[in-house]
């Protein structure tokens, strides 16, 4: 029934809200009511709520400052999804925590280590007075793939770790919807920053531990992309573990896998298609030379909205005093996922000297 449902608003009307965003809250309805869409502009946001009127009828439009305000009024709506542009999400993000609401807001967390302190300082005080204790979300589908799930068990049978690689190939062409997103270009750190913080962010799952230390180089290669587009790092673990990360933002041949070497095993995640679903494969390789691959297709950013609906309707519906709030969408991990992004490029403009990365 409606009335149990937890009812949200939506800031932003992008390709990722109606590819994304719309679709997969439509699949969990039982949980969700999408109440408005807001956008700057009033175009942006009657294109996205016409996709989303196929599956929340009674949906509101709302753009300008008027709409916004109008949201951020709504008691009947107690949590916002942020997604948009990079470079204003945590200034929106802390104007709804202000006004009471939970806020999921889209990755990246920041693009740098000042925002991402500001944002932690000022939040710590927004919970100390509001007595709904507003939850701050960052989306990070990745932590919720059964397949990182499944990997980062499978990590905990191989003995002590040996070597970390990490290898993305992407495919940021001229053929990708995200290829002329204005705020990416302008965005510091660009596409690696952008989509890197994924890739980081599976890298932290699976070897469950701190990146402490960075040594990165960055070139500009492929002109139509900003820079940087390349990037080669190794990287030092908390755990002493040393590793590689390399990420390509477009190759003729994409590739992007994960790979944590043992004393006792390995374990390998690899991005594919299996019987045309998207999705990873995970591969387990024991000390008896036995091996096991088992395929699990997408379903993150599912999983994330229905833990951050989860957690909104817990402290709405069943006033849980002190509630915990999902850790692996907190605003905290995001921003340790930008964090070794951040050093990366920060020693790749030193020409490699050794950078330590911040801590939150």
């Amino acid at each position: 029934m409606a009335e149990k449902r937890t009812q949200i608003a939506i800031l932003g009307a992008g390709i990722f809200v109606r590819t994304q965003y719309i679709p997969r809250l439509s699949e969990i309805s039982d949980l969700v009511l999408v109440k408005a869409i807001w956008s700057r502009s009033e175009e942006s946001a009657r294109g996205a709520i016409e996709i989303a009127r196929k599956h929340f009828p009674e949906v509101e439009c709302k753009w300008g400052n008027e709409g916004l305000q109008d949201i951020m009024r709504d008691e009947s709506v107690p949590a916002v999804a942020v997604v948009l542009a990079g470079q204003c999400q945590v200034d929106m993000s802390l104007r709804l925590l202000k006004a009471g609401k939970h806020v999921l807001q889209e990755k990246p967390a920041s693009g740098s280590i000042n925002e991402i302190e500001m944002a932690l300082a000022s939040y710590s005080p927004i919970l100390a007075k509001s007595p709904c204790q507003p939850i701050w979300a960052l989306a990070e589908n990745y932590r919720f793939e059964p397949a990182f799930v499944e990997a980062k068990q499978l990590v905990s049978k191989i003995g002590d770790m040996m070597t970390v690689q990490v290898i993305v190939e992407g495919s940021m062409n001229n053929s990708n919807p995200y290829f002329g997103s204005t705020w990416r270009r302008s965005f510091t750190g660009g596409f690696i920053l952008d989509m890197g913080v994924h890739f980081i962010a599976g890298l932290r799952m699976l070897v469950g531990c701190e990146i402490a230390l960075v040594s990165a180089t960055t070139s500009h290669v492929d002109l139509t992309l900003p820079p940087p587009d390349v990037i080669s790092s190794s990287f030092q673990l908390e755990n002493g573990c040393s590793g590689v990360f390399v990420m390509v933002v477009s190759s003729r041949s994409p590739k992007i896998f994960w790979r944590v070497v043992g004393l006792k095993g390995t374990v390998q995640v690899d991005r594919g298609i299996q019987d045309g679903k998207h999705g990873y494969v995970v591969s387990f390789y024991g000390a008896d030379g036995q091996s096991k691959t088992t395929f699990y297709p997408f379903s993150g950013v599912t999983e994330e909205l229905k833990a951050f609906l989860n957690d909104v309707s817990t402290v709405t519906f069943k006033k849980e005093i002190g509630h915990k709030a999902e850790p692996r969408c907190s605003f905290v991990e995001g921003a340790r996922d930008a964090a070794v992004l951040i050093a990366m490029l920060d020693s790749g403009s030193k020409h490699g000297e050794l950078v330590r990365v911040s801590k939150f």
